[in-house]
């Protein structure tokens, strides 16, 4: 069973229904209870960082968290759910983040090349690192995935397993053991990103 951590942000339901398609259980909850059940968690998310992170400490799902990944859970953030993973955000002030991957997030606005649009929305090629991580098992160098975001995750490059080219490099999944992050969208990225979902599924912590 996989637990998608509703906590008000994200694609819940389409990414229930991609898990579905692939034959993966899932259930949608803020329970605490229910996610220590689960056999891994994806935390999803859309929006602003502080809103996000400060619904997390709320509900107390960012200790939830902390702790399932402390007990060696498969957890993979989607979008701002992966940014979320980073030690801090500099999205409209400074806010902490949940520091279960080295590094932090920055406005892609000031580092691009003139003429290209914030936020950076659509489909681009994907540039695997070698060796290829077990969350690319079933996906090849240059699959193209859908992207929607004004921030990206920078200082974070022994965890980096993925880039994508916007006029610059860009972070496109993360990976520091048994916590893994996809800035794309898989659940909006057609067979490939069905497949991603499915290797995440096939993982062993």
């Amino acid at each position: 069973m996989i637990a998608i951590i509703d906590y008000g942000v994200g694609n819940l339901f389409s990414l229930k229904s991609s898990l579905g398609m692939i034959g993966a259980q899932a259930v949608v909850t803020g329970d605490a209870d229910a996610i220590a059940a689960a056999d891994r968690v994806i935390l999803p998310g859309v929006g602003a960082f502080g809103d996000a992170r400060e619904r997390l400490a709320q509900t107390g799902l960012d200790a939830v968290l902390c702790r399932e990944a402390g007990r060696g859970k498969m957890i993979l953030g989607i979008c701002l759910g992966m940014q979320l993973l980073f030690d801090r955000s500099y999205e409209y002030g400074e806010h902490s983040g949940l520091g279960l991957i080295p590094g932090e997030v920055v406005d892609m606005a000031p580092r691009l090349p003139a003429g290209l649009k914030v936020p950076h929305i659509g489909w681009n090629a994907l540039r695997l690192t070698a060796p290829r991580h077990p969350l690319f098992a079933r996906v090849e160098d240059g699959a193209c995935m859908y992207f929607v975001h004004s921030f990206y995750a920078d200082r974070c490059a022994p965890s980096v397993i993925a880039t994508a080219e916007y006029g610059i490099g860009l972070t496109a999944a993360v990976a520091n053991g048994n916590v893994i992050g996809c800035q794309f969208h898989p659940e909006k990225s057609g067979r490939d990103g069905l497949e991603l979902l499915r290797a995440f599924c096939e993982m062993e912590g």
